[in-house]
Formats: C-alpha cells, sequence, structure tokens
C-alpha cells in the first residue's frame, strides 16, 4: 500500500469515526429530550361531561368502545392488552380502564375522563405516549359520556398500567420532534362536536371518519402512519380518484365486506387496520362512512 493510500485509509477512518461519534451524540441528545418531553405539563381546560348512568347511555358507549378502536388496545374487557410487540425492543401494552384491580382509572372524575379521552393528557398534566386521542378529540359530549358510562359499568377486569417501551431511535426521533404523542397533535381549544342524527347521511358520514384521521390525515389522504413502526405500510388515500383505495369499492356493499372480512376485494389482506373494532360498526355507520368518503375532494396520496 502506498502512503498516498494509507493517508487516504487514515481519513476515511477518521471520517466514519466521527460519523459514529456524531450518531452517538444526537442519539443520546434526542433520547434527553424525549425523556423531557414526556415530563412537561400540558395545561388542558376542561370542565368535565357529567356522568350518566341510564342503560341507553351504557349500551352507546358499549358500542362506541368496541366500534371505535378501544379494544384494540385495552382489550374486549378493558383489561389492557399488548398493541404492537415487534421483538425488537418496541412494546406497546395499553392498560386497564375498567373498575378491576390494577386499574389506572380509580378515582377518576368527570374532567380526568374527558382530559384523558378528548386530549391525551393523564389527571397530572403528563401526555398519554400513545393514546389516539386525535381521534376522540371530536366526539360529541353526548358520546364522549356514554363511553365513560360504559367504561364506569364494565364487569372488573384484571390489569395493569400502560407498557410504553420504544427502541432508542424512536426516542430519539420523538425527542426531535420527528414523531409526536396525542398531546402535541390536538387542538385543546376545538369545541366538541355538536350532535347529528344518525343516519346514511353525508353529516353522519363526517362525524364517523373522525376515527380516521390519526393514521390517514386531516384530509384522510394517507401517508406515513405517524409514530408507527419504520415497517408499517403508508396508510391509504381515502379520497375518491384513480389508484386511491377507494377506487377498490364500486359500493357500500363492498367497503362494508372489507370492514367484515379484513381484506380487499380481490382477497389480499389490509394490514395495520384495526379491524377488530371496525367489523363491530354497524350498517348505518359503515354506509354513511363510504357516502363521505366518496365526497371528498380528491388529494394526492400524503
Amino acid at each position: 500500500m502506498t502512503a498516498a493510500s494509507k493517508r487516504w485509509l487514515k481519513r476515511i477512518v477518521l471520517a466514519l469515526a466521527v460519523l459514529v461519534a456524531l450518531a452517538a451524540a444526537a442519539l443520546f441528545a434526542g433520547d434527553q429530550l424525549a425523556r423531557q418531553k414526556m415530563q412537561r405539563k400540558v395545561e388542558v381546560a376542561v370542565k368535565g361531561v357529567a356522568f350518566r348512568d341510564d342503560a341507553a347511555a351504557v349500551e352507546r358507549g358499549r358500542y362506541l368502545f368496541a366500534s371505535r378502536g378501544c379494544v384494540d388496545c385495552h382489550g374486549a374487557h378493558g383489561g389492557g392488552k399488548v398493541f404492537l410487540d415487534d421483538g425488537k425492543g418496541m412494546l406497546i401494552k395499553g392498560p386497564n380502564i375498567s373498575p378491576g384491580p390494577g386499574n389506572v382509572v380509580a378515582g377518576y372524575t368527570a374532567a380526568d375522563w374527558e382530559r384523558s379521552i378528548r386530549h391525551g393528557v393523564n389527571p397530572v398534566g403528563r401526555a398519554l405516549m400513545v393514546m389516539p386521542s386525535e381521534d376522540y378529540n371530536r366526539l360529541t359530549d353526548d358520546d364522549l359520556a356514554a363511553l365513560v358510562a360504559h367504561l364506569r359499568h364494565m364487569a372488573p377486569a384484571t390489569g395493569g398500567g400502560p407498557v410504553v417501551a420504544l427502541p432508542l431511535p424512536l426516542r430519539a426521533f420523538y425527542g426531535f420532534g420527528l414523531m409526536q404523542d396525542a398531546a402535541a397533535k390536538i387542538d385543546h381549544t376545538r369545541p366538541p362536536e355538536q350532535p347529528v342524527p344518525e343516519g346514511v347521511t353525508l353529516k353522519h358520514g363526517a362525524y364517523v371518519a373522525n376515527m380516521c384521521l390519526g393514521c390517514h390525515g386531516e384530509k384522510l389522504n394517507g401517508g406515513k402512519i405517524p409514530g408507527g413502526p419504520p415497517d408499517w405500510p403508508a396508510a391509504a388515500n381515502l379520497t375518491p380518484g384513480e389508484g386511491t383505495a377507494m377506487a377498490r369499492y364500486a359500493d357500500a356493499d363492498a367497503f362494508q365486506k372489507l370492514f367484515k372480512s379484513g381484506s380487499r376485494p380481490d382477497g389480499t389482506p389490509v394490514l395495520v387496520m384495526p379491524f377488530g373494532s371496525l367489523r363491530e360498526m354497524n350498517d348505518v355507520d359503515v354506509r354513511a362512512l363510504y357516502l363521505y368518503l366518496k365526497s371528498l375532494p380528491p388529494s394526492p396520496h400524503g
């Protein structure tokens, strides 16, 4: 090896060492920022929606719990459930929110329930890391009261608190703002949605579509799922137009089959979607959602 080659080799090794050191420093800094962000205080002004105990509210709440994604993190009985375990250090488990032993909602006031569900913030003002409150921020007061009624009247289930274990690179991403918790995404001053009569209408469909915002975006045109693992596929574009997901579904019947089966019309499975909840949606909600999605202006993916 010539002297010139040795010099170049030394420079390359030095450059690689510098890059490794910079990457390590960035990961350390991002991790420290993430720890600070997790401990920040999020001030949210809530009054709380009055508790309800009537049978109609409990039944409506049972339907919302089953069909709006709650079971995917908290389990059908509310005792908590592993939502994600990639075997590479990423583990997310929802907490017990039933009245049973080990639950995290004992002593919750009406304001605490509203703060947690609508705003992704716990009673002491800390952000709930994986609570998809951007989907629930627009619940009407009646539906929020109904959901809480069901949770307060559930049969007690055994379970503990949440588990949120993120690999160091993802913690750094969160620290640098490349990933956000729900509390950082939400407009906390937004008033609740006003009640809309249930029916296969655009207005009711728009209300149902609020459950899609967290993954599919404000315009429902899809793209990278915020906070999702790197290997998750992008969320589909739900606006009409050539090449979008909605082009696959000629009518509401085909769309409803997707919700029940978890598969596209050609038989290929749709990944990541919470079909454990979606298959519980009733006919009116699914058809209203289809009608609304078909009415949207076409938008490019992502």
